[in-house]
């Protein structure tokens, strides 16, 4: 494939929290703030940005039943208070899509670890009545079913759960549910008509843009190679969509972005995370003898994929400020073949000190299965300093709240020192560095500490910037409360 360097696209009108830099400071108020972008940073000096590193946790579904099979894919998971739903193709054998041998199965969990399917009998498939399927017989709606959970104020019970559907012959056909598990049209035309389609297709209520936002597949033309591409359109009631847009992504090589699922960070719901899979047409790992011996079937091995994390705070851009995989294939022929290690909608909290993604591993074979990775609550990239040490200054913001609460890791030589300056950089009265007290040890959430306590109440509303003094230490969010 082809790389080359491309132009951004026009700048988009994007939300308030994405125009610091022409406006003036930004007010952040008591809203967290992730270190997965350079939103908030103005200089770095032996500090980096890094990637956050998902822990294994195993398989949490194995994808064997009749109506599932080798070929199953485009999943979402939805933390719905105390139940875990867990949404997925099930489809066993190679073919077109939007055909009728695709349906939409379900399974959930009460703690996003263990998942059981329940059996519904709601169709029947392959002559089985007794089963976890939610959507068939409704060619081609059920290729790429993608549910939502429906966080707009106001939204009637009914309409509690939303879903898009659809390819390029269908257009996106619009659902809504009351329970995630019984599903209507919420009209037969379509809604969105302008896209490819042919991927998973998702909306969102955004809370920071006030509006429901869906990214969809389109393609692109770069020169002489046509990209999957990722493209954007909004609505204010989920059934009249705006004309789609293109997104940009900077100066970064134009690659295959599969299915981008992105989504608003439960914890962050200004910031759109994108764990997105990268697909790489014609790079052929596994030899025909390795093919046949993992039994994948034979149109799914000459390519391969894995998983990149792209961020947005709204309009028309992403930022992708890693280029490296945030999820390799890894160690197994089985993890190389066309398709393998798409990531699943959403991440969802599994734990005091835990979130979840998940990825469908062992595309086009019989093993097929979904996978959990785990990550610390917003660890998904840091402010990175080595043993040398180092120091991150962020741009000028202004604030809400009595203290400055750290998610932060040092190891037991390493710590962080943060000074409070001025809108000039000077250094204010008593939040010096040299009166700040060494941060050293690993959590999610603990208060700056200086000479005088922790309170900064005095403050708040004030215009000031944040100095942070690092040794072999990570820093991956702050926020005032």
């Amino acid at each position: 494939m082809t790389r080359r360097t491309f132009m951004a696209a026009p700048p988009a009108l994007a939300a308030a929290a994405s125009a610091q830099s022409q406006s003036g400071p930004v007010n952040i108020g008591s809203r967290r703030e992730l270190f997965v972008d350079r939103f908030l940073i103005d200089r770095m000096s032996g500090t980096a940005l890094k990637l956050g590193q998902p822990v294994d946790q195993g398989p949490v579904i194995h994808l064997d039943r009749p109506w599932e099979g080798r070929f199953c894919g485009y999943g979402t998971i939805i933390k719905d208070e105390d139940v875990y739903r867990l949404y997925y193709r099930g489809v066993p054998d190679a073919g077109s899509d939007g055909r009728n041998a695709e349906v939409y199965c379900y399974a959930e969990s009460k703690d996003g670890i263990h998942f059981e399917r329940p059996e519904l009998t709601l169709h029947e498939v392959r002559g089985i009545r007794r089963n976890n399927v939610i959507l068939a017989n409704t060619p081609p709606l059920q290729h790429n079913f993608s549910p939502v959970l429906d966080r707009k104020p106001g939204v009637p019970a009914s309409h509690r759960f939303k879903g898009l559907a659809g390819t390029r012959k269908s257009g996106l056909v619009a659902y809504h549910s009351a329970d995630g598990i019984n599903w209507k049209k919420i009209r037969e035309e379509p809604v969105l008509t302008d896209g490819a389609f042919d991927s998973q297709n998702l909306a969102f209520w955004s809370e920071s843009e006030g509006k429901y936002i869906c990214y969809y597949r389109t393609f692109k033309k770069i020169g002489n190679t046509g990209y999957r591409w990722i493209s954007r359109a909004t609505s204010g009631d989920f059934t009249n969509w705006s004309k789609g847009e293109e997104m940009s992504f900077g100066d970064a090589p134009p690659e295959h972005l599969y299915t981008n699922q992105t989504s608003p960070y439960f914890r962050a719901p200004h910031i759109y995370l994108a764990i997105c899979a990268r697909f790489m047409p014609n790079r052929q790992v596994l030899s025909d003898a390795e093919a046949k011996a993992i039994n994948v079937d034979p149109g799914y091995f000459k390519d391969c994929s894995d998983a990149v994390l792209l961020t947005s705070r709204g309009g028309l851009h992403y930022e992708r400020n890693f280029l490296e995989a945030f999820l390799r294939p890894g160690l197994g022929i089985e993890n190389w073949v066309s398709r393998s290690n798409y990531p699943v909608l959403n991440v969802v909290p599994t734990g005091k000190d835990e979130i979840s993604f998940y990825v469908v591993r062992n595309y086009g074979q019989p093993s097929i299965y979904i996978r959990r990775y785990t990550l610390r609550p917003d660890g998904f990239a840091s402010v990175h300093a080595p043993y040398a040490g180092g120091e991150m200054v962020t741009k000028p913001f202004q604030f809400s709240g009595s203290k400055l609460l750290l998610n932060f890791a040092t190891s037991a030589p390493g710590g962080i020192r943060t000074e409070i300056q001025d809108a000039s950089g000077a250094p204010v009265a008593g939040f010096g560095l040299a009166d700040s007290v060494e941060m050293i040890g690993d959590q999610i959430e603990r208060a700056a500490t200086w000479k005088s306590g922790t309170d900064v109440s005095r403050l708040a509303g004030t215009t000031v910037r944040l100095r942070f003094a690092m040794k072999d230490a990570d820093l991956f969010a702050l926020r005032f409360a």
